[in-house]
């Protein structure tokens, strides 16, 4: 089953007077790239989370967000003594000198930076018991995300592949009729040449052998055939499969190129051409597998 490198899970627990809001966000990236924001309560705890998100997630872009809010009493937010004593004293100096009001002061005060400081505690362990667990959930809202979306990927690609492979059996017919017009056009335009010479049979049949064989596409439709047949197999595997499909769709863009090449034919070139196009958009798909 497919699963997308896209996906988003949010979950939101209560600890003490904390409200904890985990987000989790996956974009599609060749690499794994985590990038956390972590609140000030739980930083200790970046590396272990970290540790949690590259087990969980085997690839793509993470960004996760866990923050806290305070939603009863505060006793963490302390006033920032040493701060304040030196904006104080050089206020002071500015209101004798401005003949600013005592009031005025104040207000002054407290709209000046770092006068508060929080007073960062280190998570107790059933806290972080508890923040653990919700991480857990939000993970597992991504994972259900990325298989849904997985599903449709599935459905579209699948569809694609089976368009390949119909594409492939429509050359049958124009490759026949490829074969039996250049037969004739070669004899006639060596007819053409020699005038009322005869023509020696046997020769004329060795030169038309080494001709098509040039022009022969069988063991690319073979193949082509086989890889698409390969890639379904593959696409239902429960492992990550999405540079293994990659790497099979570009040997079937080997196959349909040389196909293209080797024709000679403004039919079966125009089928190619469907088949590219088809491919493509399977490609553009498979970069957001996982």
């Amino acid at each position: 089953m497919l699963k997308s490198m896209t996906g988003y899970g949010k979950s939101v627990c209560e600890v003490g007077n904390k409200k904890i809001s985990i987000e989790i966000k996956t974009l599609n990236s060749k690499q794994t790239d985590i990038n956390t924001k972590i609140s000030g309560f739980f930083r200790e705890k970046d590396i272990e989370i970290r540790g949690l998100l590259s087990k969980e997630f085997l690839r793509g872009k993470i960004d996760m967000n866990l923050s806290v809010e305070i939603i009863g009493e505060n006793d963490n937010i302390l006033l920032n003594e040493p701060v304040i004593k030196n904006y104080l004293k050089q206020l002071k100096s500015l209101k004798e000198e401005l003949g600013i009001p005592e009031s005025d002061l104040l207000q002054a005060l407290v709209r000046l930076p770092n006068v508060t400081k929080i007073n960062v505690k280190e998570p107790i362990e059933e806290e972080w018991i508890i923040v653990n667990n919700t991480i857990k959930e939000a993970i597992a809202k991504v994972q259900d995300f990325r298989a849904q979306e997985g599903k449709a990927l599935e459905k579209d690609i699948t569809g694609r592949v089976q368009n390949i492979e119909k594409l492939l059996q429509k050359i049958e017919k124009p490759e026949k009729d490829r074969i039996e017009e250049k037969r004739s056009k070669i004899k006639q335009n060596l007819k053409e040449l020699c005038d009322n010479e005869q023509i020696d049979e046997n020769r004329f049949e060795q030169e038309i052998i080494y001709y098509i064989e040039k022009f022969d596409i069988n063991e690319e439709k073979v193949r082509l055939a086989n890889h698409c047949k390969y890639f379904n197999q593959t696409l239902v595997t429960e492992e990550a499969v999405g540079k293994k499909l990659l790497f099979i769709s570009q040997e079937m863009g080997r196959e349909i190129n040389t196909i293209g090449s080797k024709a000679n034919n403004s039919e079966i070139q125009s089928i190619v051409v469907e088949m590219k196009d088809e491919l493509e958009k399977i490609k553009e798909q498979l970069l957001n597998i996982l």
